[in-house]
Order: structure tokens, then sequence, then C-alpha cells
């Protein structure tokens, strides 16, 4: 499980220096072996490779003729790029993602269970404020209200 929040920085050809916390697991579960893609709130998400193949699978067993199936699957699984970790810890981040996600020098790196968000930072930090500013968010769907925390 990859949880929290963390700050890192892309080098000038792009490449991010994962947290070592996380490397050891990749390595494990993973062989070191990542796919990253793009999501609607214009962030990336980053899979350990079997995690992304589940989703994958689930993304391709939409029905095809629905055009919102076929606009997510277009979207994530045609933005779905393989990312090798090297010996350093690094992963090289295609331009094409990077400008999707507008990723500078500064970004933020969110555990999210299975997999990571990355975030230009400034953006999440915007993002980040909303959220928390956002007085409709007490309104919980039926399946939370349950939910203690």
């Amino acid at each position: 499980m990859f949880r929290g929040a963390t700050k890192i920085t892309l080098d000038d050809k792009g490449r991010m220096v994962l947290p070592t916390r996380y490397r050891e697991q990749l390595a494990q579960a993973a062989e070191g072996k990542l796919v990253v893609t793009v999501d609607k709130d214009q962030c990336l998400l980053i899979y350990p490779l079997p995690e992304w193949e589940q989703i994958e699978r689930k993304l391709m067993g939409l029905p095809s003729l629905n055009a919102t199936a076929r606009r997510l699957q277009r979207l994530m699984v045609g933005h779905a790029t393989d990312l090798p970790l090297d010996g350093h810890g690094r992963i090289l981040l295609p331009p094409e993602l990077r400008e999707f996600a507008r990723l500078q020098r500064h970004g933020m790196l969110i555990g999210q269970g299975n997999r990571f968000e990355l975030w230009d930072e400034a953006r999440w930090n915007e993002r980040r404020d909303l959220w928390l500013a956002d007085e409709s968010a007490a309104d919980l769907p039926s399946e939370l209200e349950t939910l203690s925390l």
C-alpha cells in the first residue's frame, strides 16, 4: 500500500527519484516495472505493472460501443507508458505526459493505495486547498455514511 505525500524534484531530463521507502516494495511486487498514464484531474497515475495489468483488463473489458467507456480507454490505455525503475531509483517521465500534468521542476507524489498520483506541486497545493474549503463535501455518498474515521 502506498500512502503519504512526498515532495519530489524532476531533473532537466524529466527524471524523478522515487522515495526510498517505496523502492524495495516496487522491486519485489513489480520487478521495478511501472506504468504511468493520465488522469482527468490533470495529474499522472503511476501503477506497479501488476496493478496496471488488472486495471487495463477491466478497462478493455468495458463495452466498446459505450462512448464514455471508449473515451476512458482512449485516455488511460492510450497514454499508458511503461517506465522501468533504473538502478538509482529513478523513472524517466515522457515529455508529453509531463506537459499534460503541467509538471515543471517540483512535484508532489501522493500515495493512493495501489498507485501514486503525481502532481505539479503548485497545482496540488491549489487543488488541496480548494477541496479542504469545499463545503459541499459534507454531503457524503450513502456508501460513506457509516465510515468512521
